[in-house]
């Protein structure tokens, strides 16, 4: 305690007897808060991190700095907003500090990961899983990934930039685990069509980037975005490092050996029913959500959407049969239908769905009685001019720029960049340029030309190169229904967030609160392999 000498001045205590009359609960607090100081800062190597355990020491033991000044005032307003400030600003730091280190929390946007996540998890995050990134964009508010809330402006600075490293982890990524990533094509953005790839919007566009860049009110401001500040995409990993992966009628095939197919992979099929209509209860059961069987009319209801196979036949070809006999017009369409797959059954041929099914819901659809037929559908590729003028298959698959003639079902070989592992630019150099030019100009930042048919790279003609960061190849498990590595490339290690560990909430939102909207059974469930 304070004492008063004989001219009644107030004695100040020396350093030891500070050290002397602080409780043992703040030492014990300053000792706990020290040694995680230090444990973290052999985890990161961030040295200059050690300057807060004199801080610690003063704030629990020393008490020289006023940190409470505001406790002891006596302007009770002044109170109360410093205790608002105190809570907001260590609520502010360990959010960013757990966030950034430790865990985060992710929510399911769409359903390329059906029916292993679903649309509405949330996801718990470890950072820790694969190892945690280095925060790369270190000035930032927590919680917002890219753009904050009600303002609608960035969340982060741009500089300073600190560069890619990533600290000891559990485990290193393994084929079939469900991973969240940075969206490598996300480092470009048009801020009025954000959901979309700004790379295939300059595809698709009469005047390619050039169009993009001058419509502002269809595209807005167009803005480039850091690593770790790009969307966040979860996938299931597919191809790791240095394999060769390929796709054969939708098997995926690793160094020319099948592996498993996920578990609840689903894929897109006609439904072919006697003319019966499938009711809501039936798709309720199988877990087919409203978005892959219903459409919304002109009054904002959403009503279960089917064709007549016979009539999409004949509007398909209103001038084929003209003039012809009712029986031979039968006759002429239904050899198509049958071609295509559909089932008759007499000179019916029903209705059809449009499905995204697993194998055991097809097995559960094959055994109702008014099912005519469930098959898989066949992708329909057309051709589609590039602005330059060059014809492509479309849909198109990475890499764009060169003639594959792969699709979703039948793609690849290719093979994945893997750190350290060497192509060199001897043979089928235009194809390596295809698939590998994104990954050694904008990934890993070397300058990259093509032409004449020579490489080069950094200003000199170049015959090899050596990766410097591994890569993989991520799918999704709703395979007709997911943009993922067919369409945009490689996963830089760099963009690799972590892995999720299980589902802490579920909503379903074709349902109301008070009917079925929380998906009880899937709290807590196990997010890692489904």
């Amino acid at each position: 305690m304070e004492s008063n000498n004989q001219s009644g001045s107030v004695k100040k205590k020396s350093f030891g007897e500070r050290l002397k009359s602080a409780p043992r609960a703040k030492w014990i607090k300053f000792i706990i808060m020290a040694v995680l100081t230090i444990a973290f800062v052999i985890w990161t190597g961030y040295v200059g991190v050690l300057i807060v355990i004199p801080l610690f020491f003063d704030s629990y033991i020393l008490k020289y700095i006023p940190w409470g000044f505001w406790k002891t005032s006596g302007n009770s307003a002044l109170r109360k907003v410093m205790e608002w400030v105190d809570a907001i600003g260590f609520a502010l730091v360990a959010v960013y500090v757990i966030n950034t280190f430790f865990f985060q929390n992710y929510q399911i946007p769409s359903s390329s990961l059906e029916k292993s996540l679903l649309v509405g998890d949330f996801l718990f995050v470890s950072k820790m899983s694969y190892g945690t990134r280095s925060p790369m964009t270190p000035l930032s508010f927590p919680l917002a990934q890219h753009t904050l809330p009600i303002l609608n402006c960035k969340s982060y600075i741009d500089k300073p930039q600190i560069k890619y490293q990533r600290f000891a982890g559990f485990g290193s990524i393994e084929r079939g685990d469900i991973v969240v990533f940075n969206f490598p094509a996300g480092d470009t953005v048009a801020i009025n069509q954000q959901a979309a790839d700004y790379y295939s919007l300059c595809r698709m566009n009469p005047q390619g980037r050039t169009g993009v860049w001058s419509d502002k009110s269809a595209y807005g401001d167009i803005v480039y975005r850091p690593v770790d500040r790009r969307e966040n995409y979860v996938k299931r990993c597919m191809g790791l490092p240095g394999e060769t992966i390929e796709l054969r009628d939708d098997d995926v095939y690793i160094n020319g050996q099948k592996v498993a197919d996920p578990e609840n992979m689903q894929l897109n099929y006609y439904v072919q029913t006697d003319g019966t209509q499938i009711s809501e209860t039936v798709f309720n059961d199988l877990g087919i959500s409203m978005d892959d069987y219903a459409v919304m009319d002109q009054t904002g209801r959403y009503i279960p959407y089917y064709f007549d196979p016979m009539q999409e036949m004949r509007n398909a070809n209103p001038l084929l049969n003209k003039g012809i006999a009712d029986d031979m017009k039968f006759t002429a369409d239904s050899l198509q239908l049958t071609q295509m797959g559909f089932a008759a059954k007499g000179k019916n041929f029903g209705i059809v769905y449009s499905l995204p099914l697993t194998k055991k819901m097809v097995a559960e659809l094959n055994a109702k009685p008014f099912i005519l037929k469930v098959f898989k559908q066949k992708e329909r590729i057309e051709k589609r001019q590039f602005p330059d003028g060059t014809l492509i298959d479309f849909p198109f698959y990475y890499p764009i720029t060169y003639p594959t003639g792969w699709s979703r079902d039948a793609y690849g070989p290719l093979w994945i960049p893997k750190k350290g592992a060497t192509i060199t630019f001897d043979k089928d150099v235009e194809y390596k340029v295809a698939a590998y030019e994104r990954v050694i100009k904008n990934y890993e930042g070397n300058d990259f030309t093509f032409r004449d048919g020579k490489v080069y790279i950094n200003g000199k003609q170049a015959d090899s190169y050596t990766f410097t960061m591994d890569y993989y190849f991520m799918m999704g498990d709703n395979r007709h229904n997911s943009a993922d590595s067919r369409s945009w490339g490689f996963v830089p290690e760099n963009h690799i967030v972590g892995q999720p560990m299980f589902v802490w909430l579920s909503l379903d939102k074709d349902k109301g609160w008070f009917s079925g909207k929380i998906r009880w059974n899937r709290i807590f469930t196990s997010a890692k392999k489904k």
